[in-house]
């Protein structure tokens, strides 16, 4: 990954990586598990300007394995035509490639569409923007992580603990350690979230931060060699007595929070998608 004034990358979840020197992001992005190849000519094959590209999935989370691919996820700009025309606008991309043997896929949506999906309690899109794994940045990337706090609701403990019942049930279907690390993650981003005020998606920066089963570390660590491995060693009522345990938590944090009902940032995102439109 190229990394300069517009295209940077990081392996971290402290600080502020976009404007980090780039020896200390190729440094980060190494412990990140990440490949180190420049991926600028497969972001310029993007046929609409890339806002912001940001690593997201098991790197993001702090457990990739071995053989984990690369979830690149963004925002683009649609051109004027297409969204005031009769035709639908095709408001989502996604493409996949091969990187020196490492698959990449990318997704991204038009401005307008990402910041709908982060006025409607979607943690997932708020983790993308605020990934400190950053392939490429722009002034409007500055913007929208400016503006994304007045978006946060104590609502988005909802999200929370519908993505961990999701994973859960993926566990208890497969077995396999990928969904059971997920429905962690997600439990502990939320009462992180519910008790901050802060996106913070990197699983072992949690257990650091949030009282989790002492174990955790053991099986980031066994996720490692395999990413469909099976979750081995634990028995399965001690594992669903502490999701059980951590939903609670994360009900009592959301009663709790600080955070409003509802996001407060609408019209400053409003006039950040008109400017940075009629900017293109």
């Amino acid at each position: 990954m190229r990394m300069d004034d517009e295209h940077v990358a990081d392996g971290t979840p402290f600080g502020d990586p976009i404007d980090e020197p780039p020896a200390t992001r190729a440094r980060r992005l190494l412990r990140a598990g990440l490949p180190t190849t420049d991926l600028a000519p497969a972001l310029a094959e993007e046929t609409d300007p890339l806002l912001f590209a940001t690593v997201s999935g098991a790197h993001l989370y702090g457990f990739p394995s071995t053989d984990s691919d690369v979830d690149l996820r963004g925002a683009h700009l649609l051109p004027v035509a297409e969204l005031i025309g009769l035709h639908e606008p095709d408001e989502t991309r996604s493409r996949m490639w091969d990187n020196d043997g490492v698959e990449m896929d990318l997704v991204s949506h038009d401005l307008r569409k990402f910041v709908r999906m982060m006025m409607r309690r979607n943690g997932y899109v708020l983790e993308q923007l605020h990934s400190p794994l950053i392939v490429h940045s722009t002034q409007a990337h500055r913007e929208l992580l400016a503006l994304a706090p007045g978006v946060l609701t104590g609502h988005h403990a909802h999200h929370y603990r519908g993505f961990a019942a999701t994973q859960w049930r993926l566990f208890e279907k497969t077995g396999e350690l990928k969904p059971l690390l997920y429905t962690f993650r997600a439990l502990l981003t939320g009462i992180h979230l519910m008790r901050s005020g802060e996106v913070q998606a990197h699983l072992p920066t949690l257990i650091a931060e949030v009282s989790a089963p002492g174990y955790l570390p053991e099986l980031i660590e066994a996720k490692a060699e395999a990413e469909h491995g099976a979750a081995t060693g634990l028995a399965p009522t001690r594992l669903q007595s502490d999701v059980d345990a951590l939903h609670e938590v994360l009900a009592d944090a959301r009663d709790r929070t600080r955070l409003p009902d509802s996001p407060a940032a609408y019209e400053a995102l409003h006039d950040l998608v008109v400017r940075t439109r009629l900017q293109r």
